[in-house]
């Protein structure tokens, strides 16, 4: 049986996606104003806007214990899976990757455990090349060294109507939040090496999404790429970014994914947040 690889809720892969893959789904917890409930399972985005829309907001997520790891390998493992990679949240953002790790350290060496340094389709693209390579019967080492070649190869940009969910959630300091707040600005934001970082201000959310298809331009390089784009309570900004990058990129643009982000991210971007995520496909 193949190389089975393992994600959690934050990739925010189309189900159908998921599910012709075989992907297995690990859900993180979120708390909106002391309601819990598992993302994607109990939770939904729809849950997630409305929360944080009302004018006092508490939001909190919290990652799977590893014993619910633990369970899930074996039960893979003892289907007959050869091995297990599991790609999961950024170690900056989240203690995701620490479980899970903790979880395959009693497992022999037969799970791998890769951060993806990112978050949505920042990790579901390395997930994505970990299948194919599993389903191309490619063994346990080099479908993880399928996902992180293809982290090293995608990029995230987003955009956020405020600071002030980041800053609560303690994905940004304070100083940053204030600034960005004090001038009345827009920021656009991007993970190198997993952390979340203001990358530039603009002043209005049309220019931010302009820039946003700027900043993904620039980042395809003259390769092929596939893109993911997610947004929350903004489908109008999802398909203006969807729309403007297929006429930029053109015949270099191979498969796109548009979803709407979770409870857990959108627990810490806030409604309006819109985001767009470039895998550079490798050549040849």
């Amino acid at each position: 049986m193949p190389v089975a690889v393992v994600i959690d809720s934050t990739a925010y892969l189309p189900p159908e996606l998921s599910q012709a893959h075989r992907l297995t789904v690990i859900p993180l917890t979120v708390v909106l104003n002391g309601a819990e409930g598992l993302e994607g399972v109990e939770t939904q985005p729809a849950d997630a806007t409305l929360a944080l829309s009302a004018r006092r907001v508490t939001a909190t997520t919290s990652r799977p214990a590893p014993e619910q790891f633990a369970r899930t390998y074996r039960q893979l493992l003892d289907a007959g899976a050869d091995g297990v990679v599991s790609v999961h949240l950024s170690a900056a953002l989240s203690g995701t990757v620490e479980a899970a790790r903790l979880a395959a350290a009693d497992l022999d060496g037969r799970v791998e455990v890769v951060d993806s340094r990112s978050a949505g389709m920042g990790l579901g693209f390395p997930a994505i090349a970990a299948v194919t390579a599993a389903e191309a019967g490619v063994d346990l080492a080099g479908v993880r060294d399928a996902a992180l070649a293809a982290v090293a190869r995608t990029t995230v940009f987003f955009y956020v109507d405020t600071l002030e969910f980041l800053r609560r959630g303690g994905r940004i300091n304070a100083a940053e939040a204030l600034f960005g707040t004090a001038l009345s600005v827009k920021p656009i934001m991007h993970m190198p090496d997993g952390a979340i970082v203001l990358r530039e201000k603009v002043r209005t959310a049309s220019r931010g999404v302009a820039r946003l298809v700027d900043l993904a331009v620039e980042a395809a390089g003259g390769g092929d790429v596939d893109l993911g784009v997610h947004h929350l309570a903004a489908p109008q900004r999802a398909e203006a970014l969807r729309a403007a990058l297929t006429e930029r990129l053109g015949d270099r643009l191979h498969d796109t994914y548009v979803s709407e982000a979770g409870a857990v991210v959108g627990a810490h971007a806030g409604p309006g947040l819109a985001c767009v995520v470039v895998h550079r496909r490798p050549e040849g």
